[in-house]
């Protein structure tokens, strides 16, 4: 029912720095975790950059179109605006499920291991998520569906999401699609949060990822990473952690949950440098705290 095929959305705003080593991780492990038959990768703007140009021959680039309708939307709140490329996506991804069935993952994702065979045989799958504060009642998180081609439950979530759309941050994409879920049981099977958000949102979830090393349950398929909330180094209410820090001696040195199952997937060639990695940490011990003084100095100054 569910081909083995996945499929990723990227690069629907313009692409001002080169393809991040986080980026590439996910295709690699996607690839070596599930051999699928085809990996998709959909895209507006076309990355660039040398761990692109290592990933690239492994796809089957498919240029698309934004969202008319969401590219045109006036967001009221700018802080969300600022993710537009992401709510793109949203509805994206079940266009191209309900076109083609597969599996489609965010590109923050790290796969772990393939997916139970029979899984295949379902007709749509979603995965529990750590709802957000508004959400007391339950959400199932979009940023891995599995999907036919066709798929009943598919085709009523778009078809509500875009008449519901209201420019939130996540009410279409991971509260919908939970009350839709109770209302239509038996359109889709639903996992439980570990198996691929075992670690949450949270600060502790995301510190648990890249600062410290924890172990993950047996039926963890995929970490997703929440890449939204830390890779501006200039945001620090989750973490200080940002994506000048996630480079191939990290992988390769750091003791952290998502350094010791990424590390596998780094080609062969980057051997990575403890030393490097070190200086690397006594930067930022030093950088961190001057830029927090800087925010503050400036906020006193405005």
């Amino acid at each position: 029912m569910i081909p083995n095929i996945f499929h990723f959305v990227f690069g629907l705003k313009p692409q001002v720095e080169p393809f991040h080593l986080m980026h590439y991780l996910c295709l690699a492990s996607c690839i070596e975790v599930n051999s699928p038959d085809v990996v998709y990768f959909h895209h507006y703007h076309e990355p660039y950059g040398p761990w692109w140009d290592r990933i690239r021959p492994k796809l089957t680039l498919r240029r698309i179109e934004p969202d008319a309708v969401i590219a045109a939307h006036t967001y009221e709140n700018p802080d969300v605006a600022k993710f537009r490329y992401a709510h793109l996506a949203d509805f994206t991804r079940l266009e191209v499920l309900l076109a083609e069935g597969g599996i489609y993952a965010d590109m923050d994702t790290l796969f772990l291991r393939p997916l139970p065979a029979d899984w295949l045989t379902r007709q749509f799958i979603l995965g529990r998520e750590r709802p957000p504060p508004h959400a007391s009642r339950g959400s199932l998180c979009n940023a891995w569906i599995a999907s036919a081609p066709g798929a009943a439950f598919g085709r009523i979530w778009l078809d509500a999401m875009r008449s519901s759309f209201d420019g939130s941050w996540s009410d279409h994409s991971t509260v919908l699609p939970y009350t839709l879920a109770e209302q239509n049981p038996g359109l889709l099977n639903v996992e439980p949060e570990t198996a691929f958000f075992s670690l949450d949102w949270s600060p502790k979830g995301i510190a648990d990822l890249f600062e410290r090393a924890v172990s993950l349950p047996e039926e963890a398929y995929s970490l997703h990473l929440w890449h939204h909330l830390w890779g501006d180094r200039r945001r620090r209410d989750f973490t200080s952690f940002h994506d000048g820090l996630l480079t191939p001696d990290y992988v390769r040195c750091a003791n952290t949950t998502y350094a010791n199952h990424a590390r596998r997937f780094l080609p062969d060639d980057c051997s990575g440098s403890h030393l490097r990695y070190a200086t690397q940490q006594l930067k930022e011990s030093i950088a961190a705290p001057l830029r927090s003084l800087a925010e503050r100095l400036g906020r006193i100054g405005s």
